[in-house]
């Protein structure tokens, strides 16, 4: 007869090791160096705008059955309120599509809007070990309607620690670390929809290729403070940026996820303009 402690004993050092890695990336949020949802340092100069726009459509996991597949649209609008402090605002708009059994089997419209301020308080210095360091702050406002499950209908406060550093003259790592306090972070039909406190991570290693173009990897996840891995979320992506002229990037990347509050598979598409 098998003993019924033996799986249990398993699953906790399984859970701590899953815990330990995503802390040792140190977020999943919705800013970041586009496409990669790990944040840089880096901030909009002083009394500039900066517009990001970018395009994710997913398919969905089959736990969310009926709902099939997410495409969402980030409109995102930063500006530099003073020399190292910049401001932003993200509207998105989602549309998520189901299976012909539930009706309305299609809906779209506006999901929740995420105000953001990033503080750069240390910048990297030239034969220094230590990174560039930034720390941010997002309130998420329940705009999204909940009846159609485009929003979760809470207001959510996070808080994301960012640490930047060259590694070669051609290669930058990126390091996020955070928590949400309240809320959730659900965006439609993905993201950890479990309320209270989540713990966040992402890094990410970024390499210019040429004068144009960079590419990337990155892997970012989330865990409820409970640890419970079925409403966790890990994902990586490999992309990059393309530079379309000095204030115009066009941003590229592939998304693969796992466990219940990730995609299966996305693609991202987007642009990134300075004003």
């Amino acid at each position: 007869m098998i003993s019924q402690e033996k799986p249990l004993t398993l699953l906790i050092p399984y859970r701590l090791i899953f815990t330990l890695t995503l802390l040792f990336l140190v977020a999943a949020t919705t800013q970041g160096q586009q496409p990669f949802v790990t944040d840089d340092t880096d901030v909009t100069p002083r009394h500039k705008f900066e517009l990001e726009v970018a395009n994710e459509f997913d398919i969905l996991p089959r736990l969310d059955y009926p709902a099939l597949r997410q495409n969402g649209t980030d409109f995102g609008l930063n500006y530099g309120l003073f020399e190292k402090v910049e401001i932003g605002l993200a509207v998105p708009l989602l549309a998520i599509s189901s299976s012909h059994v539930v009706t309305p089997k299609n809906v779209f419209g506006v999901s929740d809007s995420t105000l953001h301020l990033k503080y750069n308080f240390y910048k990297e210095r030239e034969k220094s070990r230590l990174p560039a360091m930034a720390i941010e702050g997002l309130v998420q406002f329940h705009t999204g309607d909940v009846s159609k499950g485009l929003g979760s209908g809470l207001t959510d406060y996070f808080v994301n620690g960012i640490l930047q550093k060259t590694v070669t003259s051609k290669t930058m790592f990126r390091l996020n670390g955070g928590i949400l306090f309240s809320g959730n972070l659900a965006t439609g039909q993905l993201g950890i929809k479990t309320r209270g406190r989540v713990f966040t991570a992402g890094a990410s290693v970024v390499k210019t290729v040429s004068k144009k173009l960079d590419l990337g990897v990155e892997i970012t996840g989330a865990v409820t403070s409970n640890f419970d891995l079925g409403a966790g979320q890990l994902q990586s992506m490999i992309g990059g940026n393309y530079v379309l002229n000095e204030r115009m990037t066009f941003d590229f990347g592939v998304v693969a996820g796992h466990f219940a509050a990730s995609p299966r598979v996305g693609v991202v598409l987007g642009f990134t303009r300075d004003f």
